[in-house]
């Protein structure tokens, strides 16, 4: 038997906002309902049974439904937020209700307070990881080591995740193997370009309540994320510029017709810059002097590192001034304001409500079926290494989708098939 938990949650008497948002987006998540009635038809009723699983991710609506889906296939669930400000209240509260759930964290929590929050997660001990950032994974093996013979895998859900979790594995230090759900189509097409690139801009236009038509939008990394994010500015009538270091991306974004420009000239023209690049000081100081009174600077890549905020802290002779919900105004020492979107955190979540409840259906139902393979024992074997999700998990969350939505598709006869498999003509 498991030792028992207690949740660390702000104010249980939310409880009952928060069960509202959830059944919303159970409404309007058929995939990962369809993935849950699958498991139990093949499996069983509880396929998920005796395993404790630890989660480090956005905990709004949507994840709920996921980690609710998780205790309902027979699991024990232990979470913690990956982000102080996407972590909602109300959805905390009821999650803490649910049987097989415990929950740790609250909207707007300290540094120490968050670490705390990862700390109690990982010490609770767990034989899956579902990660938002590798947090856990990097926590597990820096600070609690002697936990880590338990794990028999997990799934990471983002680039920057990913990207760390391969840097562990380069270095020889990764000690169990996790899955990259981040890289799969499924996910990395329709949560990070078109999820992203709806979210980001719901967050920044509800926030600051500007029209965005004939300004000039820098979108600072043209990954699928970044993608998503000129795509829509674009929409909204802005003219977009992409700062890029990687040549391919570059091309790509000037066959689609947006401008390319080094950060360095960008800074003086952009009117509203938005980081994904997933990398430290994307702006750094020295685009800071250059922009315009008023620019607004986001960031929708992951951790709070993509602005240097130490740097925009030092132009400034005193503390921001809180203009808005979610907008800080720095006044530089040579007059220009600089407008901050949600403390340079992830502004679709620290300013709105993240993704589309459709599009995370799809990224959850690849982390459902994701546990459910590494609880089969799928990763048996495979010791320290990041891997990719088996296409067929990718494929089945694809058709789920459709069905879903009444579409039907082609299949090929016998002939292509064989035609397809051929070597002959």
């Amino acid at each position: 038997m498991h030792q028992p938990l207690t949740s660390i949650i702000r104010d249980p008497g939310l409880a009952d906002a928060g069960q509202l948002k959830i059944e919303w987006v159970q409404a309007h998540m058929p995939v990962l309902r369809a993935v849950a009635a699958d498991a139990v038809e093949r499996l069983g009723a509880r396929p998920l049974a005796g395993r404790r699983i630890a989660a480090c991710l956005h905990l709004e609506a949507k994840t709920a439904n996921l980690l609710a889906t998780l205790c309902g296939l027979g699991a024990e669930v232990v979470a913690c937020g990956s982000n102080p400000l996407s972590t909602q209240d109300d959805v905390v509260a009821a999650m803490a209700r649910f049987e097989g759930m415990t929950v740790y964290a609250w909207h707007g929590a300290t540094a120490r307070e968050y670490n705390d929050f990862l700390r109690h997660t990982v010490a609770a001990g767990a034989d899956i990881v579902v990660d938002d950032g590798a947090d856990l994974v990097s926590l597990l093996h820096t600070e609690f080591p002697q936990l880590i013979d338990r794990v028999v895998g997990g799934s990471e859900e983002t680039t920057t995740g990913v990207i760390r979790l391969k840097a562990m594995e380069a270095a020889g230090v990764l000690r169990f193997p996790m899955l990259a759900v981040n890289d799969t189509p499924m996910k990395r097409i329709f949560d990070n370009k078109y999820g992203t690139g709806q979210s980001a801009w719901d967050g920044i236009l509800r926030t600051t309540n500007l029209t965005i038509p004939g300004r000039v939008v820098v979108v600072v990394g043209y990954g699928f994320c970044g993608k998503g994010v000129a795509m829509r500015a674009a929409g909204l009538g802005a003219r977009v510029v992409v700062v890029e270091v990687d040549p391919v991306a570059a091309n790509e974004a000037l066959m689609e017709g947006f401008e390319v420009l080094p950060m360095a000239e960008a800074a003086r023209v952009g009117d509203v810059f938005i980081t994904v690049t997933g990398c430290i000081n994307a702006i750094d100081k020295h685009h800071l002097e250059q922009m315009k009174d008023r620019a607004v600077l986001s960031n929708a890549g992951h951790f709070n590192v993509e602005i240097n905020l130490e740097a925009l802290d030092g132009l400034c002779e005193g503390p921001p001034r809180r203009v808005r919900p979610n907008i800080e105004e720095y006044l530089t020492r040579d007059g220009r304001r600089l407008y901050l979107l949600g403390e340079g955190r992830l502004v679709n979540l620290a300013a709105a409500d993240g993704h589309p409840t459709e599009v995370m259906d799809l990224s959850f139902g690849l982390q459902a079926l994701a546990v459910l393979h590494v609880a089969a024992g799928g990763l048996e074997g495979v010791g320290g290494r990041v891997v990719p999700v088996p296409a067929d998990i990718d494929r089945r969350v694809a058709e789920l989708r459709l069905a879903s939505l009444g579409v039907r598709i082609d299949q090929l006869s016998q002939l292509q098939r064989e035609y397809l498999a051929s070597w002959q003509v």
